[in-house]
């Protein structure tokens, strides 16, 4: 019998290491309302003392071997918080291009990703990125790349998921156990500059991140590097912790007008 590729090679054959990629991208944090972040902050995450939103939007070369190379772009949000003790963000939206990198992302470290189209622009110091899902632009950030930044380019940060599989006869339920997990992105910067700029929320009833407004941009930076991602479980959580965010995770039927308690055929 030939190749079946819908078996998998042994285990000591593939790489299971952390993914090295080289990133540029636009780094921002902003302040949105207090009760939105109390309301999409689940347990057992603490809120930081302002009602914070952190955005990156980079354009992400992906080293899958040392022959491969996959490129694509990422648009990831998160709200900063901490989890016993440690700093990170509560992911709730990460959209980006490819089916691959976004299944995978979804079923192995439970990232909320969706397909997306992005752009990334540079044209000397000025800078223009935007994310659009069925034809719409929803997010876009511009600005002028300014001077360097004193500050470190070699850190770890951390996001936080949440990993579970919804249950196929009770809505708002899981079928198994539901997982708080922890990417850990390693960043190995060699440019890390100031910018000015603005954010731009657009209304879309399939990504509402229009509820999540900017109030104030706290920060915004410019980098190119590198960055090694990987990723753990810390642990168990009550499904009930994390069934209401877990909406964002998929077209709203509710947002767009599919009626599921129609038939079938109805509903197509």
């Amino acid at each position: 019998m030939s190749r079946l590729r819908y078996l998998q090679g042994p285990a000591a054959t593939r790489n299971a290491g952390a993914l090295r990629n080289t990133v540029r991208g636009v780094r921002a944090t902003y302040e949105t309302d207090a009760e939105v972040v109390r309301a999409l902050l689940p347990q057992p995450l603490v809120a930081v003392e302002r009602p914070e939103v952190w955005v990156q939007l980079a354009h992400v070369a992906m080293h899958v071997t040392e022959e491969r190379t996959v490129e694509i772009g990422a648009l990831t949000m998160g709200i900063n918080a901490t989890y016993e003790g440690t700093p990170g963000a509560y992911c709730f939206h990460m959209a980006m291009e490819g089916e691959t990198v976004v299944t995978s992302g979804r079923e192995r470290f439970g990232e909320p990703k969706k397909i997306a189209e992005t752009s990334f622009e540079r044209q000397g110091d000025h800078v223009r990125a935007t994310c659009s899902r069925h034809g719409i632009t929803y997010f876009e950030v511009e600005g002028t790349i300014g001077e360097e930044l004193d500050a470190e380019k070699q850190f770890e940060e951390y996001l936080f998921c949440y990993k579970g599989l919804p249950s196929i006869d009770t809505p708002g339920e899981f079928d198994g156990d539901v997982f708080l997990t922890r990417l850990n992105w390693k960043r190995n910067y060699t440019t890390r500059r100031a910018m000015t700029g603005e954010i731009r929320l657009a209304e879309s009833p399939y990504d509402p991140l229009i509820d999540i407004p900017v109030r104030k941009l706290v920060s915004m930076q410019y980098v190119e590097g590198a960055t090694q991602t990987s990723g753990q479980i810390l642990r168990k959580v009550p499904g009930e912790w994390i069934a209401p965010q877990w909406v964002g995770r998929y077209d709203d039927p509710g947002n767009i007008g599919i009626d599921l308690s129609a038939p079938a055929e109805q509903a197509a």
